[in-house]
């Protein structure tokens, strides 16, 4: 790390373990990859180049079980996972190393992220990836609980649009700004919404896995309101065009990443 962040203007640091199910499972590698691997890249930075910038994704998992919606960045923090603690001392490092050491580090407490490319193989990153496998598979997909959960969801070209605005504006340093959406929606409606855009297909609703069940959140959508004030930020892509835009791709590019 310490010879790959010299001479850099920008560091998008998008390093980490995503998967909650396997954070419970193994949780010393989760704390390997989102605590010890951040230090690490903070360091070299402290060390090498003091002049970088630092843009680093959080989750809104950091939250847990919200208190009340939207979310905003002053919701008190009670993650019900062990990859959401890991994340939430993750982004407090970049903080505090922007605080103490003047590194300028912003992060940014992304939502569902989906679109191209997006991991659809299992269920270990993101629901809706399996779902759209699925779906074009012909077979059935499952929404697990019943159904009335509510998320919002961003489109990946927003969230790249998120990350370079935070790069490129230093009215962010030392700042955590969640990302959002206008559109929150229950899995029911979005499953509707899924098979319609596609032109046919089925689901079920199905009581939650035992191993799922303690670690879900219950409704979410968040308060994007602080970026958009001071960097300009908001979304663009409406969800019925982004998971339109999604299915086209895995239609034609499906078996590089079944």
């Amino acid at each position: 790390m310490s010879y790959l962040v010299q001479g850099r203007d920008f560091l998008f640091n998008l390093a980490g373990q995503n998967s909650h199910l396997d954070s419970m499972r193994d949780p010393y590698t989760d704390l390997d990859i989102n605590c010890r691997a951040q230090l690490s890249i903070l360091e070299a930075c402290r060390k090498r180049n003091a002049g970088v910038k630092i843009v680093y994704t959080s989750t809104r998992q950091i939250y847990g079980k919200p208190d009340y919606l939207p979310v905003d960045e002053r919701h008190h923090l009670h993650p019900t996972d062990v990859n959401g603690i890991n994340k939430m001392a993750g982004e407090w490092y970049h903080i505090l190393y922007n605080n103490v050491y003047g590194l300028r580090a912003v992060s940014l407490r992304l939502t569902n992220t989906y679109g191209p490319r997006m991991r659809v193989k299992d269920a270990r990153q993101t629901f809706l990836g399996i779902w759209i496998r699925r779906l074009l598979e012909g077979e059935p997909f499952e929404i697990w609980g019943d159904g009335t959960q509510v998320r919002d969801f961003n489109y990946v070209d927003d969230v790249v649009d998120a990350i370079l605005l935070a790069g490129a504006n230093d009215n962010g340093c030392g700042h955590i700004f969640n990302l959002g959406s206008d559109e929150a929606v229950n899995l029911c409606a979005l499953a509707e919404m899924l098979v319609q855009i596609h032109g046919g297909g089925n689901f079920r609703v199905i009581p939650y896995p035992a191993d799922r069940k303690p670690i879900d959140i219950g409704d979410y959508y968040g308060d994007y309101r602080l970026i958009r004030g001071k960097l300009g930020w908001q979304p663009r892509m409406r969800l019925a065009e982004g998971l339109a835009r999604t299915l086209e791709f895995y239609r034609q590019y499906r078996e590089h990443y079944w």
